[in-house]
């Protein structure tokens, strides 16, 4: 039996125990992300994996820090595998933002003692093992685990997201021109708005008041433009409509991993304005805008300038883009093989 442990549970978490539970038997065991309750967690979780100990035959972890170090001492201790999935916050240290856990003392301990002591580490994107961040001024250039953890020796192997392409489709209808929509959760809290990009997006609408904005997955966001409208999380066949009934996606965060939203959106044919930071510009590619810097005037002008084109061909080629490179299928491959599932 797979143990996997993670903070808190998404739709990332869902879809690996889809890939896994037809081969393996996998417990998922959730964790905390209130600080109040940490003592009692880290006690609970002690006594879950004793439990399951005997059945236990490795150990499964979504994100580095306070939930993972237990699994990873217990992997020591009795000779399990007990593999990380890096997904972003536990790869960064942005203080400037309030974002990453290396700006948190114990937390910085946790992650660094999960990743030096697990088997193997599996970031869903290549900026998380190393990456030099320019996108922001402000905030320190060096990111990612070799960067952040300089004696490094864990094995590192980088498995994208992967995307059920059958489900997130272009419908083929109609689209309002200058229509654009961005998915996140928690941004009701300012922090976490500004590491989503939400700030940009705010002073984009403030000077288009002729272009709409959706903003999805925190029904307590509050935004003064007119032309902003705020819903809260969204069933996945209510985002698959949304999707599709939206121009453009908007993924202009300051920190990012692999984002899930901007898949599924360009899956279903809205054509991505990102920016330049985590694995954007690697699924972009040229089917979208790529912001080098967070700057309103360049983003401005790259819309100005990319809605001169043909915005049919750019649409079809960000669908495509996804069908071909991070498809459901590529994903569960190698993470079956990572996990020694498959032979």
């Amino acid at each position: 039996m797979i143990l996997y442990t993670f903070p808190v549970r998404t739709a990332f978490i869902d879809r690996d125990l889809e890939m896994i539970q037809p081969v393996a038997e996998i417990k998922p065991l959730e964790f905390t992300q209130s600080p109040i309750k940490l003592p009692f967690y880290f006690i609970l979780q002690f006594f879950q994996l004793l439990w399951f100990l005997p059945h236990t035959s490795q150990y499964l972890c979504f994100f580095g820090g306070y939930h993972s170090v237990l699994p990873v001492w217990f992997g020591k201790v009795f000779g399990k595998k007990c593999t990380i999935q890096a997904g972003g916050t536990d790869c960064i240290n942005m203080p400037e933002i309030g974002y990453g856990n290396f700006r948190k003392k114990w937390l910085r301990n946790a992650t660094v003692y999960s990743f030096k002591n697990c088997s193997l580490i599996l970031p869903v994107a290549e900026a998380l093992v190393k990456q030099d961040y320019f996108y922001d001024p402000k905030i320190n250039p060096k990111q990612g685990l070799v960067n952040l953890i300089s004696d490094l020796k864990t094995p590192i192997e980088v498995i994208p997201n992967g995307f059920d392409t059958d489900f997130w489709k272009d419908l083929g209808k109609a689209r309002k021109s200058f229509s654009f929509i961005s998915v996140a959760t928690g941004t009701s809290n300012p922090s976490r708005a500004v590491v989503k990009g939400y700030d940009l997006i705010e002073k984009l609408a403030s000077i288009h008041p002729n272009w709409t904005f959706t903003l999805v997955g925190d029904s307590e966001y509050f935004s003064l433009n007119p032309n902003v409208q705020v819903l809260g999380k969204m069933h996945p066949k209510e985002l698959l409509e949304l999707y599709n009934s939206h121009q453009f996606y908007l993924q202009l965060s300051t920190s990012e991993g692999f984002p899930n939203a901007l898949g599924e959106a360009m899956s279903c044919g809205g054509i991505p304005i990102g920016s330049a930071v985590g694995a954007i510009p690697e699924i972009v590619g040229d089917s979208g805008v790529i912001l080098k810097e967070k700057n309103l005037d360049l983003l401005e002008s790259a819309i100005q300038d990319f809605t001169n084109q043909d915005l049919n061909h750019f649409s079809e080629a960000a669908s495509k883009r996804i069908q071909q490179l991070f498809n459901y299928g590529k994903r569960k491959k190698a993470l079956l093989k990572a996990l020694d599932l498959v032979s």
